[in-house]
């Protein structure tokens, strides 16, 4: 499925975006060209459960509760409330959609790159959201708060289920909100620092994987592909041999949005094009019977180096 990279480089990029058959083809060809001609190299980290469940796309009712069973993990998110005046509380909603995605990788990468639960806000978020294209104003300022708010207030619990081993993660994210309301017209402010809760810090220190920071940014303001390729990232490279995983076993952790699995193969269809088109590497097939995943390399490659005389794992973006 690697094709549109082949395509762009035969007809070039104009050529390409004149080749493509559909709206996803071409949505595909752009972000893969935005990919190919980004110069950062930089990395996120996720929790690996999160490459395995995800968020919601859209938003639920504020006081429903997400829910996401797949084969290994089973992720369960419960709004969080506000206070109100008097003794009133409401439910805020769990996190959805690509901000709160963008949120979550940028709190992760930022503890691990400083090995602290500790991450600064404000400027830093500021300038790691321009990075990825996100403007900090206007309707794009009250998306990026909101989903900060709900991500703060949320609890989650992660249910791992590996061969004979079961591990369960039940708490909020961070340790205290990462907004704080303010009294004159700017309404709210970024905190200075959000403290990821400990339970979850030291299970991202155990269980990290390594995310391009040029595919986040090209592929950005899709939430299904950013989910597609973090769980690509997470489990091409390490697969002994080609595994087909089943629709019905996509639609359980992909398609929880969706009321059909028929409506939802065309779109994981349509997000597959776009993942694969900022990871490369990827060796993937389609079939009647699902997805045929085979061992591919990662899209941050593994480099083993010398720190203070102590060998220590680092890794790089991988680019052709």
């Amino acid at each position: 499925m690697a094709a549109v990279h082949k395509l762009i480089e035969e007809l070039g990029r104009q050529g390409a975006l004149k080749a493509a058959e559909t709206d996803a083809d071409r949505r595909a060809v752009e972000a893969a060209i935005a990919y190919m001609s980004d110069e950062e190299a930089g990395i996120g980290f996720l929790y690996s459960g999160w490459c395995q469940a995800a968020l919601p796309h859209k938003r639920l009712a504020d006081d429903a509760v997400w829910k996401v069973q797949t084969e290994r993990v089973t992720l369960v998110v419960e709004p969080g409330r506000r206070n109100l005046a008097g003794d009133d509380t409401a439910f805020c909603g769990v996190p959805f959609g690509s901000r709160a995605r963008l949120i979550l990788l940028y709190l992760q990468s930022e503890a691990l790159r400083t090995n602290s639960r500790d991450i600064e806000l404000g400027r830093s978020l500021h300038a790691w959201l321009g990075r990825l294209g996100i403007p900090i104003g206007g309707k794009s300022f009250k998306d990026v708060r909101e989903q900060a708010d709900r991500l703060s207030r949320c609890r989650l619990t992660f249910h791992v289920q590996q061969g004979g081993r079961a591990g369960l993660m039940n708490q909020n994210i961070v340790d205290a909100a990462m907004f704080v309301d303010d009294d004159s017209a700017q309404g709210s402010l970024f905190v200075e620092t959000a403290r990821l809760s400990e339970t979850f810090f030291e299970q991202l220190k155990k269980h990290p994987v390594p995310l391009e920071e040029g595919a986040i940014r090209a592929i950005s303001n899709n939430s299904q592909a950013l989910d597609i390729y973090c769980w690509l990232a997470y489990r091409l490279h390490v697969l002994p041999q080609a595994r087909t995983v089943s629709w019905p076993a996509l639609y359980a952790q992909f398609g929880s949005s969706y009321k059909k699995l028929a409506h939802f193969k065309m779109r994981f269809v349509d997000s597959l094009k776009i993942a694969i088109a900022v990871y490369r590497e990827a060796e993937v097939e389609l079939d009647n019977k699902g997805l045929v995943l085979k061992p591919s390399r990662p899209p941050v490659a593994p480099k083993l180096i010398t720190a203070n005389g102590s060998p220590a794992t680092r890794v790089q973006p991988r680019r052709n």
